[in-house]
């Protein structure tokens, strides 16, 4: 059998896989596999390096089918190249339980790097990937002993392009020039409404070179083109690479090919058949695999078992020559903190912004930290996180720890998760609060994904004062508390900060929002770091005279100050008065019982004092001060006074609830 005649065997085979997953589920998107495995095939077979017995070896190259819709390519391309994906999988694609979900997960299936789906996710985060490696090679790799050298690839498609967050990605991947960087685009002209030229006529290759990029055009239908494409791609090593695959939506199809009806429904039984029988395809038994099919893309096997097992020398060679660098190495790899960071907490003075204190926070912990990355959406001047002792992740110095990630929050959350899922950094990324908005499926795929990345966000409420309601967050607190599995920490003051970064640095499975005042705050907590209960999302600061509250009051952030002031005005009344500070609803959520029910105990008022939106509070508060409209723009204190965040105040509803 020629080469030529194999090839076309293996990607008709993944066409036929993919086909019989979708009408199995009688659910899914069989339009971009039938079109776009001729150029997942030249990849995966001809460049990717991986290791299918060893999915997560550190220097492989990372693949994000961001088109996640057509999922089922990437669970045949996992079958059939030998990873823990048996066919009885495949069979099962969309149902409960299986390891072949809608849209790929990197929590369910071994060799998925990431959640697709949201479109323009996929691409955004490989820009993540291809900085973190671009970032461990400068700072890890010697003369001699090169650990880091691997690509990003992704499969993109129409629809990735249209999106907005792709202008942001493709423009910042440019500008970094990030030549290990390789999109192939499924340039198929279809959409679910129709053709492309409804509402999609730019010039993408012309958009992309204007970005810096290495664009080319060639037949997406022609493994030798695309494998030709990918070549010299590779051979550019100071741009990012758009490859534009001409392809056929549902190819093999004849009467839906190149149409809109084979994007997002099963052929049906019927058209299934006639595809079957142009692409040379048995029609029994279903999910067929040819034995020359299997042997050929298993070969995947011994190839990345070799690839794996010289790396493995390299790194023991690397040890003994660098053993210091080895060591850091190591423990970024593993995700594991160095032991002098627990003596690098700083003490932080009281009366002073938590971004100020989280700027202290980040200068004492980034000497011991080599592998801490990140910056802000060209607010470091505000948002207090540079890292002073570095220079700025550049082209001409790929070693700086400090990212300007540019106007560009979507983006920006985006590629934090991408270093993050890549592995070997701690990244974060900064903006105003209120920008969250502007990046929210980024935060939320990150907690989807169980992706510890660290957001730190100030500028955290009408505290923001003269800027006015545009620039003040109401509902962004609760909205994000929302987020399953994101652990959104307001805190009251310095020590809480460092409490916030310790539990993100942490985390390993799920990520951080470190909410931050624009506005200076008194210590109203405990100094000590290691043993701080805000570890616990939640604990009494202050007991009530007596130890027996008649009331409880609550706050985060720079409203903790008021419920101390008006625990003192109450007890001056004979009200015994407990306080606590709730910098995490989620981390307290995580605590038993017992530990809970001792911080609020049955039959004891609450009152609640947020400077955001009170909508949720009644889980916890009987009664709640907070905003029931946008803010004002005025001098902080004056906006905090007139929307009744003040101890006085807050005295007064809590003596209401409880006469």
């Amino acid at each position: 059998m020629s080469a030529s005649h194999l090839d076309q065997l293996c990607v008709n085979t993944i066409r036929g896989l993919s086909i019989d997953g979708v009408q199995a589920a009688n659910s899914g998107h069989p339009g971009l596999p039938l079109g776009a495995a001729p150029m997942a095939y030249a990849l995966w077979s001809r460049h990717l390096m991986h290791s299918p017995t060893n999915p997560n070896w550190f220097d492989r190259d990372r693949f994000i089918l961001s088109a996640g819709h057509g999922s089922m390519l990437i669970y045949s391309l996992l079958h059939l190249t030998g990873y823990d994906l048996p066919i009885s999988e495949l069979q099962r694609f969309r149902q409960w339980g299986s390891k072949t979900p809608g849209h790929p997960e990197n929590t369910h299936t071994h060799g998925v790097e990431m959640a697709t789906g949201p479109l323009g996710q996929g691409i955004a985060h490989s820009v993540g990937m291809a900085i973190a490696e671009r970032f461990l090679a400068a700072t890890y790799n010697r003369p001699g002993h090169e650990l880091i050298n691997h690509y990003t690839y992704a499969i993109c498609s129409d629809g990735d392009l249209m999106e907005g967050i792709s202008s942001e990605a493709g423009s910042l991947a440019g500008h970094l020039q990030l030549g290990k960087l390789i999109w192939l685009y499924d340039d198929n002209g279809i959409t679910i409404d129709g053709t492309t030229s409804i509402a999609f006529t730019e010039n993408v290759g012309a958009r992309f070179e204007a970005f810096g990029w290495h664009v080319q055009r060639v037949d997406g239908m022609d493994v030798d083109a695309v494998d030709a494409a990918i070549q010299a791609a590779q051979a550019v090593t100071n741009k990012p690479s758009l490859i534009m695959c001409k392809t056929v939506i549902g190819f093999g199809s004849p009467n839906r090919a190149g149409t809109s009806k084979v994007h997002g429904a099963p052929l049906g039984p019927d058209e299934l058949k006639l595809t079957k029988e142009a692409l040379g395809i048995p029609l029994k038994p279903t999910f067929y695999i040819p034995d020359e099919v299997r042997a050929e893309m298993g070969r995947a096997v011994a190839k990345g078992q070799a690839e794996v097992e010289d790396w493995n020398q390299r790194w023991a060679a690397y040890q003994l020559a660098y053993p210091t660098e080895a060591k850091h190495l190591s423990e970024a790899i593993n995700h594991e903190l160095p032991a002098q960071l627990v003596n690098a907490w700083p003490e932080l003075p009281g009366n002073e912004a938590t971004r100020k204190s989280g700027q202290r926070v980040l200068e004492a912990i980034q000497g011991v930290l080599p592998n801490l990355i990140g910056g802000s959406a060209d607010l470091v001047e505000s948002t207090y996180t540079h890292q002073d002792k570095s220079p700025d992740f550049q082209p001409d110095s790929p070693s700086g720890k400090n990212v300007c990630f540019g106007i560009r929050e979507h983006a920006m959350c985006a590629a934090v998760n991408g270093m993050t899922l890549h592995g070997g950094v701690r990244a974060y990324g900064s903006s105003f609060f209120v920008f969250t908005d502007y990046a929210r499926p980024s935060i939320r795929l990150a907690a989807l994904m169980q992706c510890p990345s660290i957001f730190v966000f100030t500028h955290d409420s009408i505290g923001v004062g003269e800027d006015g309601p545009t620039h003040q967050p109401i509902e962004h607190l609760m909205s994000l508390r929302a987020m399953p599995n994101l652990n959104t920490f307001r805190p009251c003051d310095g020590p809480e900060t460092s409490v916030a970064w310790k539990v993100a640095l942490e985390a390993k499975d799920f990520p951080s929002m470190i909410v931050l005042s624009r506005q200076a705050l008194p210590q109203v907590s405990p100094k000590d770091i290691e043993g701080h209960p805000a570890h616990r999302g939640a604990y009494i600061l202050a007991e009530a005279s007596g130890g027996t509250p008649k009331v409880i009051l609550i706050g985060s952030g720079s409203e903790v100050q008021h419920c101390i002031g008006a625990k003192e005005a109450l007890e001056e009344q004979g009200i015994p008065t407990r306080v606590v500070s709730m910098p995490s609803w989620f981390l307290f959520e995580r605590q038993d019982l017992d530990y809970r029910s001792t911080v609020f105990p049955q039959g004891v008022k609450r009152v609640s004092i947020e400077a955001g939106a009170v909508l949720g509070w009644e889980r916890y508060a009987d009664r709640s001060i907070g905003m029931t409209t946008f803010g004002a723009s005025a001098p902080a204190g004056e906006v905090m006074k007139n929307f009744g965040f003040t101890a006085e105040n807050l005295a007064t509803v809590a003596k209401s609830l409880i006469e």
